[in-house]
């Protein structure tokens, strides 16, 4: 099993400290996100934990093919790869904060899957058109992977059909599960492919506190984000959404803001949806668990992924306090062999 985190790059200090961290604690994937109206620039602070890490994946967590032309971030991630050979991976989305905070719209799900198709092409070494134009990158030796971040139904049978792996942000319980892995079989049977050739990895919200009322304020603004922005969108009944709950859910969606912070915890609780939210995202009891017996066993003990999302100010407290509490000691003990991937996000 693996375990990673992603999270909003605010400053340098901040990417290194949650580098040094990644390290020092043995998280498999650091992610950084690509909100160009929120943090620094995602290819700037990749660049500098390809040079202060030697271990991690390095994954943009995710960008888009609106703020970014799929060709730039084609060569940006092969560039990437070139400073961490083997550990860069490109994720892609239709957009959230990172295209609403520029005044873009989000993209369709099918120009998205063609623009992973796209990018996957020239980290292969081929010529590819995309809209108008067409483009060669001669001088990548290597493909990166190139992940789609997915909670909806279309998402996950385009990642199925044509990405190299799929961030799946949609929840943890075991109806969860099943629904999503359902809809990700018949997409690799449709499109002809093996569930070895998707890599997986699952996303959670979570905060690691010993103060609880300060760890729900903290999950309730990205509760907000991720619930508001994109696991609560599309058919309510379909997302497991109680039918006496879809009002506030329509008013969260309407107010709940790309830019996190205090005003959408207020908003989460002033609706009464913190609960729903909460298990919406699956951001509290499990992924602890399963991060400890990652930690403490010296053996893959799982086939999923799990991603852990840290909030601002105190992102470097909660990813070691999630290392600590889970296991004190795992920064002294080896590695084990990793067959699963469960990812946070921050």
């Amino acid at each position: 099993m693996q375990v990673g985190f992603f999270f909003w790059p605010y400053a340098p200090d901040l990417v290194r400290r949650m580098s040094a961290a990644a390290e020092r604690y043995g998280y498999d994937m650091i992610g950084i996100a690509d909100t160009p109206g929120n943090a620094m620039d995602p290819w700037v602070a990749a660049t500098m934990v390809a040079h202060t890490t030697e271990r991690p994946r390095i994954a943009l967590c995710v960008s888009n093919i609106e703020s970014r032309h799929p060709a730039a971030s084609a060569a940006a991630i092969a560039s990437l790869d070139l400073l961490a050979p083997g550990r860069a991976l490109l994720g892609l989305g239709t957009g959230h904060s990172g295209t609403h905070n520029l005044g873009l719209g989000r993209s369709r799900v099918a120009d998205l899957v063609a623009g992973a198709e796209y990018i996957r092409a020239l980290l292969r070494g081929e010529p590819a058109s995309w809209r108008d134009g067409a483009a060669n990158l001669p001088w990548v030796t290597r493909p990166s992977p190139v992940f789609l971040s997915a909670s909806g139904p279309k998402a996950l049978a385009g990642a199925a059909a044509s990405a190299d792996g799929v961030f799946i942000n949609f929840g943890l319980t075991a109806e969860n599960l099943a629904q999503t892995d359902k809809t990700m079989a018949t997409g690799l049977t449709a499109a002809g492919r093996a569930p070895a050739d998707v890599e997986v990895w699952r996303i959670a919200a979570l905060d690691c506190n010993s103060d609880g009322a300060a760890s729900r304020a903290k999950l309730g603004s990205i509760l907000a984000f991720v619930a508001g922005g994109y696991i609560l969108q599309g058919d309510l009944a379909a997302r497991g959404v109680p039918p006496e709950l879809h009002g506030a859910v329509a008013e969260l969606r309407r107010r709940y803001s790309t830019r996190p912070g205090v005003a959408d915890a207020a908003l989460v609780d002033e609706l009464g949806l913190f609960d729903s939210c909460r298990v919406a995202s699956r951001s509290s009891a499990r992924l602890p668990s399963v991060a400890r017996r990652y930690w403490r066993r010296r053996r893959a003990v799982s086939t999923a992924s799990c991603s852990r999302s840290a909030l601002p100010r105190t992102r470097l407290q909660r990813l070691s306090c999630l290392a600590r509490r889970c296991c004190p000691h795992c920064a002294e003990w080896p590695l084990p062999a990793r067959s699963g991937r469960w990812s946070a996000v921050s």
